[in-house]
């Protein structure tokens, strides 16, 4: 842990955090923050929806709200995970409220501990609204990063609302991405407290292995066509999308795999019906689930493939590109969110548009004959590391909390 004497104490709160029952939820959250902990002392508070039937319904829907440990220490850094009520599909307009009072004793007593100065929350709704609420209780600024579920809450009559507010009380505002900040500051939300400061890669961790070791390692045919997608099981990520056109693509390339890497998540699973859609296109043996993968794993996996392919719905800034691409891997990915800032020229890959079946397959079949530069794609991902963002983050924190009789709500 860094020195504390001096510097400011950040309390994060997200909703969304790994845990040992949920290793890998908001794990870029955790990679993000905890990078900032190596500079300033820090503490996570991770509300948990709860439910006195919660139990009942994960008899039909298992990995519905599996829960969280009271605390975790992770490498270092305190988490609480303190619950919240919160009624499955209904009532979502006062998660906000009850976020707030499920976290306060925790963040209560940190202040008193004189371990709490900055709370700083991700998503704007529950989690931001909660926060703004927790600062003004406990006189402390707030910061607030919208990572792309603002995009259908602001859509929301009831949601929309709350989320502007919160932004409104805000001290600070971050943006993963161009298209998020551009989509609050067109609801009415002040653009000059946003400031865009997306996700990093940890190019240690992501890189380059050799082909031909990686595909033997996993059992693949070392001439093979490969794709890979990286995500949580969920409709969102558009698994489906790509395996309804690998029939006409395999036509075209015999040898073509598609490695799917991902398990359930806390958007849900729907591992039953991929697997039934691949059982129907008699695609059995072109599809391998590989589960969810720790991400030091990751690096052969996607250095056996020759592309990567995200046909998503919707994304604030995808790190899973960066870290694909940190092996080398151009990307295939579709017009949401903001894909094409990641994207961002036809040197690193191709960006199609949504729910077009036929751009999609194209774009797959032409990024397969191409001969990438996979070395200026691994330099790109570099250029992307983590270490100017926690810069200007700390920065801001510090900032925040030195002018803290000023910015507290």
């Amino acid at each position: 842990m860094p020195e504390s004497r001096g510097a400011p104490h950040i309390v994060v709160l997200a909703s969304l955090f790994p845990s040992r029952m949920q290793p890998g939820a908001g794990l870029f959250i955790r990679e993000r923050m905890f990078r900032v902990g190596r500079q300033l002392p820090l503490a996570v508070v991770a509300p948990t929806p709860w439910f006195p039937f919660q139990s009942l319904l994960r008899r039909v829907k298992p990995h519905f709200r599996p829960g969280a440990p009271g605390y975790e220490c992770q490498a270092g850094v305190d988490v609480w995970y303190p619950r919240f009520f919160s009624i499955p599909s209904l009532c979502k307009h006062w998660d906000g409220l009850m976020m707030a009072l499920g976290a306060y004793p925790r963040l209560r007593r940190l202040k008193r501990e004189g371990r709490l100065d900055v709370i700083d929350a991700h998503f704007a709704f529950p989690d931001g609204y909660a926060a703004t609420l927790l600062g003004r209780w406990l006189q402390v600024p707030v910061t607030i990063t919208l990572r792309g579920t603002e995009t259908r809450h602001v859509e929301d009559k009831k949601l929309g609302p709350l989320l502007l507010a919160a932004l409104s009380r805000a001290t600070r505002v971050f943006a993963v991405s161009d298209s998020l900040k551009t989509l609050v500051a067109g609801r009415g939300a002040d653009a000059g407290k946003i400031e865009v400061v997306g996700n990093g890669v940890d190019i240690s961790r992501f890189s380059p292995v050799d082909r031909l070791a990686a595909r033997a390692a996993l059992g693949l045919p070392a001439d093979a066509a490969i794709l890979v997608s990286v995500g949580g099981l969920v409709p969102r990520k558009g698994f489906h999308r790509v395996i309804e056109v690998l029939p006409d693509l395999a036509r075209r390339y015999p040898s073509l795999v598609y490695l799917i890497v991902g398990g359930p998540s806390a958007e849900g699973d729907n591992r039953a019906e991929l697997e039934s859609l691949v059982a129907r296109l008699g695609l059995g043996e072109r599809v391998r689930f590989l589960g969810t993968k720790a991400p030091q794993e990751l690096s052969p996996i996607l250095s056996a493939a020759d592309l990567f392919v995200l046909a998503t719905s919707n994304e604030g800034w995808a790190n899973v590109f960066l870290e694909a691409m940190a092996c080398g891997l151009p990307v295939v990915t579709t017009d949401v969110g903001g894909n094409r800032e990641v994207v961002r020229d036809e040197q690193l890959g191709t960006v199609v548009p949504f729910g077009d079946a036929a751009a999609l397959a194209g774009a797959i079949a032409t990024a397969l004959e191409r001969t990438w530069d996979r070395g200026a794609i691994r330099a790109y991902a570099e250029q992307n590391s983590w270490d100017e963002r926690i810069v200007r983050l700390t920065a801001h924190f510090r900032r925040i909390a030195g002018n803290r009789p000023e910015n507290a709500q």
